[in-house]
C-alpha cells in the first residue's frame, strides 16, 4: 500500500509540474504565429515587464528567474517567451554532451510552456577549431530539436556587432544564420576592443554600427535573419584627463588582445542617465561624428566622468536602417532599465524610447 501511495504521489507531482499556471489554459499553448516584424526584448527579472509596450513586443528572452506570470501575459499578447541558452563551448565538442544539453533545454521549455531558445554564447572561438564546428552543430541541432518537439518555436543566436572576429569570436556566421531562425546582433559594447587612443567613445557609433550590418549582408546572410539589438544603457568613464577639446582619457584595461576596452567604464542604465544628465557639468552634448549623446559630470570626490549613451536621437537612424533594409526586426538590451515610474517626465521619456524602435 505504501509503495502504491508513493507511485501515486510521484505521478501527481509530475502532473502538477506541467499544470498550466495561467487563468486560462489556452494561454499555455505555445505561440506559433509568425510576425512580419520582430521586436525582441531581453528581460532580466523583476516586474517592470508589466509596464512594457506590449502592443509592439513579439518575443521576450528571459534572462532572469522563470516568471509564470510573465509567460501568461506574453501569451495573452501573442508574444513568444524563450529560454536563455548558455554552455561552455569546449563541453559541446562532444556529441553526447550537445545532445544532453539540447534535450534538457527542450524539456525545460515544455515544462514552462515556453516558445523557443535564445542561445547566448559569447566565448572566444578559433576559426577551424573543433569548437568552431561544434558551435555550428549546436545551433543546428538545437533548432531541429525545438522545431520538432515544439512546432512553431523560435531559436535565435546572439552575435557581436560585426562578424569580423570581434572579441575573438570567430564563428561560422553564415552556417549559424542558416541553422537558426534569426541572429540577434548585439550592436553595443562596440568599444570592447579599442585599438587606437584610450579615450571615452560612443557605445554604438552610427557609422560603425551600420558597417557591421553591411559586413553581415556581404556574407550573403539574408536581411530577414538579422534583428538589430540596441543599448538602453551607456558607459560612465572616469577621466584620467579631460582635454580642452572635451576628450576624456581613460585607464588602459586590456581585453582579448586589445590594449584598451570599455571595461574602463561602468555600464549605467538609461534610467540613471536621464537623471544624472540634469545635474551634470555640461548638460547633454552631441558628437556629430559618432552621432551619439554624452555629458560630463563631477563625482563626490571631485573626479570628472564622461558618460556616453543612446537616446531617441541616436536610435532613430538605426531604427530607420532596419526598416529601409528589410531586416527581421529590432530589440534591445534590456527592457527593464527604463524609468517605469509614474513621474510625468519619466513616462514621456520611456514612451519615446519604445516608440522610436519602429523608426522616426
Amino acid at each position: 500500500m505504501s509503495w502504491f501511495l508513493l507511485v501515486l504521489s510521484s505521478t501527481f507531482l509530475v502532473c502538477r509540474a506541467d499544470l498550466c499556471p495561467c487563468e486560462s489554459p489556452e494561454l499555455c499553448h505555445q505561440i506559433r504565429e509568425e510576425r512580419d516584424f520582430e521586436v525582441f526584448v531581453f528581460d532580466v527579472g523583476g516586474k517592470t515587464w508589466k509596464s512594457y509596450n506590449w502592443n509592439m513586443i513579439t518575443t521576450v528572452a528571459t534572462f532572469g528567474q522563470y516568471d509564470a506570470e510573465l509567460m501568461c501575459h506574453a501569451h495573452s499578447k501573442g508574444a513568444r517567451v524563450v529560454l536563455k541558452g548558455d554552455v561552455p563551448v569546449p563541453y559541446i565538442v562532444d556529441q553526447d554532451n550537445r545532445t544532453a544539453w539540447i534535450t534538457e533545454k527542450v524539456k525545460l521549455a515544455k515544462s514552462q510552456f515556453m516558445d523557443g531558445l535564445n542561445i547566448d554564447i559569447e566565448q572566444p572561438v578559433e576559426q577551424g577549431s573543433p569548437e568552431y564546428q561544434a558551435l555550428t552543430d549546436l545551433v543546428r541541432e538545437s533548432t531541429e530539436a525545438f522545431h520538432r518537439e515544439i512546432p512553431g518555436s523560435q531559436v535565435s543566436f546572439d552575435v557581436a556587432w560585426s562578424p569580423e572576429c570581434i572579441d575573438k569570436r570567430c564563428y561560422d556566421y553564415v552556417a549559424i544564420a542558416e541553422s537558426c531562425d534569426l541572429l540577434f546582433v548585439m550592436s553595443y559594447d562596440e568599444q570592447s576592443q579599442m585599438i587606437g587612443d584610450c579615450t571615452a567613445k560612443a557605445n554604438a557609433p552610427l557609422s560603425q554600427t551600420l558597417n557591421g550590418y553591411e559586413q553581415y549582408l556581404n556574407l550573403t546572410i539574408k536581411p530577414t535573419k538579422l534583428v538589430m539589438g540596441l543599448p538602453w544603457y551607456g558607459y560612465d568613464y572616469p577621466c584620467l584627463n579631460l582635454s580642452q577639446e572635451g576628450i576624456c582619457s581613460i585607464a588602459k584595461v586590456p581585453f582579448r588582445g586589445a590594449p584598451c576596452s570599455d571595461a574602463a567604464g561602468k555600464q549605467k542604465t538609461y534610467k540613471w542617465i536621464t537623471k544624472q544628465v540634469n545635474t551634470s557639468l555640461s548638460g547633454r552634448l552631441w558628437d556629430d561624428k559618432q552621432k551619439a549623446p554624452y555629458f560630463n559630470y563631477k563625482d563626490s570626490n571631485g573626479h570628472i566622468h564622461q558618460v556616453w549613451y543612446d537616446d531617441p536621437q541616436s536610435i532613430c537612424p538605426k531604427a530607420n536602417y532596419v526598416k529601409s533594409n528589410g531586416l527581421r526586426g529590432i530589440g534591445m538590451w534590456n527592457g527593464n532599465i527604463l524609468d517605469y515610474s509614474d513621474e510625468p517626465v519619466a513616462k514621456q521619456q520611456t514612451a519615446v524610447m519604445w516608440n522610436v524602435l519602429l523608426g522616426c
